[in-house]
């Protein structure tokens, strides 16, 4: 085989395996666009009819799916229910992940926060969720059935920002305080802004709730005045 052959076979190949890896990409996308919309279908039908009045077969249905579908990738309805408060904490930590290495971490911490609560649910996105739908989310969150769902997710994105922060500071997410303190008062700020942003008929615009929290331990927290 002569060069002008062996160049030849090198750029059919290279062409084949771009090929193949879009796609696995299309694949991947499409595997995540049905894990997302088998949550919020699992999560609007809770909301509306509360959660001893959901089954695994009305969430396939409104999602579009089958029940064996479903199966592929939720194992209970409670885990399809609590999957985007997971996707969240994993999005907070990935955007912190991208954050400019020089950037203070509050910063950091703040801007891929509001980049991972951009997840938030299309139908109250840049308005005041209807009042019947915000009790229902209260419902929800309160759930007993759900709690230790939620407290899994929870950990498991704590744990994610924890593992970022040391790579961010060259500390070690297992041993050292600093990056524990640091995802854990995340954790606590994000209960605070989900409690505020729950307890009123007329909850504030998410954004601005987490810039004031998270503004907040940026500077210290210092006593009010």
């Amino acid at each position: 085989m002569n060069n002008l052959q062996i160049m030849q076979l090198c750029r059919i190949c290279k062409f084949r395996y771009g090929e193949l890896m879009d796609a696995r990409g299309l694949r991947e996308r499409k595997k995540q666009e049905t894990r997302i919309a088998l949550s919020w279908a699992a999560i609007r039908l809770t909301v509306e009819r509360g959660y001893a009045q959901v089954r695994i077969e009305d969430i396939a249905a409104e999602a579009g799916v089958s029940t064996r579908t479903f199966s592929n990738y939720f194992g209970t309805k409670g885990e399809a229910i609590v999957a985007r408060h997971h996707d969240r904490g994993r999005a907070i930590a990935s955007a912190l992940r991208e954050r400019p290495a020089g950037e203070p971490i509050w910063e950091a911490i703040t801007a891929a926060t509001l980049a991972g609560f951009a997840l938030g649910e299309p139908v109250t996105e840049g308005r005041v969720p209807d009042p019947s739908w915000l009790a229902g989310i209260r419902l929800m969150v309160a759930e007993p059935a759900l709690q230790g769902e939620f407290h899994k997710a929870g950990a498991a994105g704590e744990a994610e920002i924890a593992r970022v922060v040391a790579e961010r500071t060259g500390t070690d997410a297992e041993t050292d305080v600093y990056p524990q303190l640091v995802a854990g008062t995340v954790a606590a700020a994000l209960a605070v802004v989900t409690r505020q942003w729950l307890g009123t008929e007329s909850p504030r615009p998410l954004e601005e709730l987490i810039r004031e929290v998270f503004g907040r331990l940026a500077a210290g927290l210092p006593e009010p005045r």
